[in-house]
């Protein structure tokens, strides 16, 4: 019989489209095996600070279709400090909680891994729009974002188009450039810069110089944000160097964290919201619940946090060929 009876979920990090279906399996799938949920609110921070709720299947009603998260989210660099996280372990213990789940990135599983590693059972949830977790093929939050990004970038081309214009835009992506990759597919943009790959400003205007002399009507480059050529600074490179198109900026921003989820990341979070809380009742503890050839899978703490490469150079090859 399991010793799990009350458990505690938290969101941390950036939130990502689908946060909330991800909480909601949480409850519900508790609930049914008899444990009671409790909501951290603000992620490691509200952990640290002892803001628990009870999350009954009511108290997660109508957040399957919202964007962000209702137990809204920190960065919490603090979390860092061994004594911070035992403080959080003793709030733990005073809330007689005897697991948690923690719904997040990169960032937010390496938080779960130290409190995993000091005794406490712990179980990720893959959530990120970066998609920078290991061994899993997609995270809660990635197919929103793409469809957002793809959705504005549509539209900038069409007016990139009227204009005869090139067009830079920055979409997110720290150390991932997932997002960019694969909305430069997505949207047919002529390139995509990334953190993978190292870009040569003169190369990117000597492209959009050719591409204008072939009688394009535009110019698309899709740059994620922790890409070592920055989308600003390439814009007044090409400002600076006539090649045809005249270059504008354009920051995508926050805008792609937010609204309500696609029906795949909501699917994705009620199935890897229910793994987790099977996983942590029946002892498997110290795992993300992930997915993988098209069922979920439990992918260890310590592999999932590992530095992963999902943008391939094949993947990059592919957004150059079919946009020529």
């Amino acid at each position: 019989m399991s010793s799990i009876r009350r458990i505690a979920v938290l969101t941390s990090g950036g939130d990502a489209p689908g946060m909330n279906a991800a909480i909601r399996s949480v409850a519900r799938s508790a609930s049914a095996l008899g444990v009671e949920t409790y909501g951290v609110q603000r992620g490691f921070a509200g952990l640290v600070e002892n803001h628990f709720q009870l999350l009954d299947n009511r108290a997660v009603g109508g957040i399957l279709q919202r964007g962000g998260t209702m137990l809204g989210s920190a960065r919490f660099p603090e979390f860092c400090q061994e004594e911070v996280r035992r403080r959080c372990l003793d709030q733990l213990a005073g809330a007689g909680i005897d697991g948690l789940i923690v719904i997040g990135g990169n960032g937010s599983q390496q938080g779960a891994l130290a409190l995993s590693q000091m005794g406490f059972p712990v179980v990720g949830v893959a959530s990120t729009i970066d998609n920078d977790l290991a061994e899993t093929e997609t995270t809660i939050g990635v197919d929103t974002a793409l469809n957002t990004a793809t959705f504005y970038i549509d539209k900038l081309k069409d007016t990139a188009t009227s204009h005869h214009r090139a067009f830079v835009i920055e979409l997110m992506g720290r150390n991932s450039g997932y997002l960019a990759a694969m909305t430069a597919i997505a949207t047919g943009a002529e390139m995509a810069i990334v953190p993978e790959a190292e870009t040569d400003p003169e190369a990117v205007a000597d492209d959009v110089q050719q591409t204008y002399a072939n009688g394009k009507a535009h110019y698309i480059v899709i740059v994620a944000e922790g890409a070592r050529l920055k989308a600003a600074e390439l814009t007044e490179y090409l400002c600076g160097h006539p090649c045809g198109f005249e270059a504008r900026l354009s920051v995508l921003g926050h805008v792609q964290r937010g609204g309500s989820p696609t029906v795949a990341d909501r699917v994705l979070a009620s199935a890897l919201g229910s793994a987790a809380v099977t996983a942590l009742v029946e002892g498997r503890t110290g795992v993300v619940a992930g997915w993988s050839k098209g069922a979920v899978v439990e992918i260890p703490l310590e592999q999932a946090t590992q530095l992963c490469q999902k943008v391939t150079p094949e993947l990059l090859e592919l957004a150059r060929v079919l946009t020529r």
